[in-house]
């Protein structure tokens, strides 16, 4: 083999780990040839912008310590959070589609690209809204490329910066159990007030018609959120939130009766930690509200699959919850952008890869992410907007190994076709679709 086939081989092979033109640019917008029907953007331009919201007199976890007595008052502080917020906008509108982020080591800024243009006018009116919640660390552009897509196709999606949580903001991990929930709801209410009133989105959105997606810790805030109270056990763990602060989320109490909001109607959990850990039962998980999709990986080591994601759909109450599982997939199954370029390095300082946050050992990311905006786009299009056509894109068999593929000449579908509705012909490979009855 001469050196410059040997060069050009090295290209090719480096091109092929890293995704060539799919990472080139740190696109968070890819749709892979067998994406499935619904991942498709949709026919609306996209705006973005950025909005500085305050959660006044609100409890400061960082400041209490945890190995001395509860003080009879505790400390408290006006608490901050970051929402960037996509939306449809005028069509036709042009500008800066780019979009800068810190990576997981919290110091390396990158430019992400999408179609979302910066600050865009909005369009249209009466959209439901979809908050978007982040893991342990993690940021409000994790799941952009999810957040940019439903936009397309008719919502508003607000994706919250975390405070205490973020890579840039990494703290007491008691911040974020106390937190998540509060954060997530408050920022609805700024939004509804947003909605109502008199500025650049006023009717934009309807805020008592809303959606919540969480990841990880996300997902975990979501359950809390509609109703999946916490174990008094979890309360009192000592490496948790300090002096039983954690209370205000126990299932049964006066503060975590009064938690759940009619506004929001449905929300999806990827990978939602907590119950591998003790943070609910069975008792707990009856009171989730609304219906649900979760969604995991079979060999999720972080949140765990059987004992973990799977036990909360399985304890969950006896609405139609989902779960939609991507075999061999892991903890990152579905919910981060590609690991843009920078990624791809070892952190002395972390202890692995930068790009691992980002990607499975089994899956390619952008594949996951077009599953994922398949479904949650069928879910939510369900569950928000009524639509029984993508209901459709529901009732599936279980295995998708299992789906049969049966077509005439002309290409219509036979009476035994059971394949996966919106998935291509031998496409639909590795996952399992389950509604739960009230009978599990």
């Amino acid at each position: 083999m001469t050196p410059r086939t040997v060069a050009t081989t090295s290209i090719a092979l480096l091109t092929l780990v890293t995704g060539g033109a799919l990472m080139a640019d740190n696109s968070i917008d890819t749709q892979l040839p067998n994406a499935p029907e619904l991942a498709a953007y949709g026919d609306l331009t996209v705006g973005v912008r950025q909005i500085e919201m305050v959660n006044p007199g609100q409890i400061d976890i960082l400041s209490i310590d945890p190995d001395v007595d509860k003080p009879e008052t505790l400390p408290t502080y006006d608490r901050p959070l970051t929402v960037e917020l996509w939306y449809p906008a005028e069509s036709g509108a042009t500008g800066e589609t780019s979009m800068k982020a810190f990576l997981r080591d919290g110091t390396t800024e990158v430019t992400l690209t999408g179609r979302a243009v910066r600050d865009a006018a909005p369009a249209g009116e009466g959209y439901p809204l979809i908050l978007i919640s982040h893991g342990y660390p993690g940021n409000r552009f994790l799941m952009s490329h999810l957040a940019e897509n439903l936009a397309s196709k008719g919502y508003v999606v607000a994706s919250i910066d975390h405070t205490d949580s973020t890579y840039r903001t990494q703290a007491a991990f008691g911040s974020t159990l106390v937190n998540r929930s509060l954060d997530q709801l408050f920022v609805l209410e700024e939004l509804s007030q947003m909605a109502g009133g008199d500025g650049d989105f006023a009717g934009l959105f309807d805020a008592d018609n809303a959606g919540l997606i969480g990841y990880s810790m996300g997902g975990y805030g979501a359950i809390i959120t509609v109703g999946g109270g916490v174990t008094e056990a979890s309360v009192g763990y000592p490496w948790g939130a300090p002096h039983g602060t954690l209370g205000i989320h126990l299932a049964g109490s006066d503060t975590h009766n009064a938690l759940p909001d009619a506004r929001i109607k449905t929300a999806v959990a990827i990978g939602p930690w907590g119950m591998n850990t003790g943070f609910w039962n069975a008792e707990g998980l009856a009171g989730i509200q609304i219906p649900m999709l979760f969604i995991a990986g079979s060999e999720d080591e972080t949140s765990l699959y059987k004992e973990g994601v799977r036990a909360i759909w399985e304890n969950a109450s006896d609405l139609p919850h989902a779960l939609l599982t991507y075999i061999n997939g892991g903890h990152n199954t579905a919910a981060p952008i590609p690991a843009p370029k920078e990624s791809y390095y070892f952190s002395e300082d972390k202890g692995f890869n930068i790009s691992e946050h980002y990607s499975d050992p089994v899956w390619h990311t952008v594949r996951m992410n077009n599953i994922a905006q398949h479904f949650i786009t069928a879910w939510m299009d369900t569950q928000l907007k009524g639509d029984a056509e993508k209901a459709a894109h529901l009732d599936l068999v279980e295995d998708s190994n299992a789906g049969v593929w049966s077509a005439n000449d002309d290409g219509s579908l036979k009476e035994d076709h059971s394949y996966w509705k919106g998935f291509s012909k031998g496409s639909a490979k590795g996952l399992k679709y389950e509604v739960k009855t009230a009978a599990q």
